[in-house]
């Protein structure tokens, strides 16, 4: 199971709203077949596994490991349980069950009813974590939140424009390294979407894409309640998919992307479960103070990943407060980087 977590693995970033799965398939304790979904639409790793099984005769005798319980419904491929059915494998173990309700145990009795003998829950901790966007967004329906920010070393997050001069604020507001900035544009490539307000499309007209890294780009997610988004701002320049969220009921018609008005309570968890209509299963919050904090403030955040920079500004916009578990701490380049998840989601 071990090894289908790792080709799991392969499929980040191209998969979703589907989940990342792996699969191998044991002969007398000899691997015969592997693979993974490897993009969304795609074979389903089972498929994969059963393809690269040279001599098919073998799976009749075979046992066959997968990190998420096979599907028992035509998408946009055929079940699964049906091809295994077919080749007549014996034996299944299964990591952890399918939340989505279009499997959620059908998949696995399925199996049972048909003679196959199953077994789940194993490295189900592990597989969990590996799909946890997946589990969020079935059980929660909405989007798995990542918040990011980098943070100076005496806990700014940004000079405060209404009081430094407009070059100030640009010079400066660049807080972590070359190497921190690399790896954000790499996991922009692995979520499905990155959200900000409408301060830092006016302060810092971000392009919010992966430049750094090869990968596709994420689609943008824009809070704003002025009404007023910038027609030249970079975000609004239809290279990507663009989304726009507001309480405003009239907000203005916007060249290249799609509005949302949403109502005051409950904004964020509106708007999480809006991206879940969409098909959207994680977003990276990369806004200012006041992004952040309404996702901190409404609890519907699942991870923070902060760089804190060797840099001081002595006075600015102070870093948000978190209450979670400190999962890693490691040095990035000249950079320290912080993973905390929320335990009280």
């Amino acid at each position: 199971m071990q090894r289908a977590l790792e080709l799991a693995r392969l499929g980040v970033g191209a998969v979703a709203p589907n989940p990342m799965v792996g699969c191998v398939i044991v002969h007398n304790n000899r691997i015969t077949g592997e693979g993974w979904h490897r993009q969304f639409g795609g074979p389903h790793a089972e498929v994969n596994a059963i393809n690269s099984v040279k001599d098919k005769s073998l799976l009749s005798k075979s046992t066959l490991y997968v990190t998420l319980e096979p599907c028992n419904h035509f998408g946009k491929t055929p079940p699964c349980t049906g091809l295994i059915l077919e080749h007549k494998i014996p034996e299944v173990v299964i990591a952890a069950p399918d939340p989505n309700p279009l499997v959620a145990g059908k998949g696995i009795k399925k199996l049972r009813d048909a003679g196959v003998q199953v077994t789940t829950n194993v490295l189900l901790e592990e597989a969990m974590e590996l799909n946890r966007r997946f589990f969020v967004f079935h059980q929660q329906e909405r989007a798995y939140v990542i918040l990011k920010y980098a943070q100076t070393t005496d806990g700014f997050i940004a000079k405060d424009i209404a009081k430094v001069s407009k070059d100030e604020y640009l010079r400066d507001k660049q807080i972590s390294g070359a190497a921190a900035q690399k790896l954000v544009h790499k996991w922009r490539t692995e979520e499905d979407a990155i959200l900000i307000g409408s301060a830092t499309v006016a302060n810092d007209n971000p392009r919010l894409n992966a430049r750094l890294w090869s990968g596709k780009n994420p689609v943008r997610v824009l809070i704003d309640d002025t009404g007023a988004m910038a027609g030249n701002a970079h975000v609004l320049d239809g290279s990507q998919a663009t989304l726009i969220f507001t309480t405003l009921k009239n907000y203005p018609a916007v060249h290249g992307a799609e509005v949302i008005v949403l109502g005051k309570q409950q904004f964020a968890a509106q708007l999480l479960h809006q991206l879940f209509e969409r098909k959207i299963m994680s977003v990276i919050v990369e806004g200012g103070k006041q992004t952040l904090q309404t996702f901190i403030d409404e609890n519907v955040w699942d991870e923070a990943r902060i760089f804190t920079s060797p840099k001081t500004y002595l006075s600015g916009i102070v870093a948000p407060s978190l209450k979670g578990e400190v999962i890693e701490k490691k040095q990035t380049g000249e950079d320290w980087f912080t993973l905390i998840k929320n335990t009280v989601v």
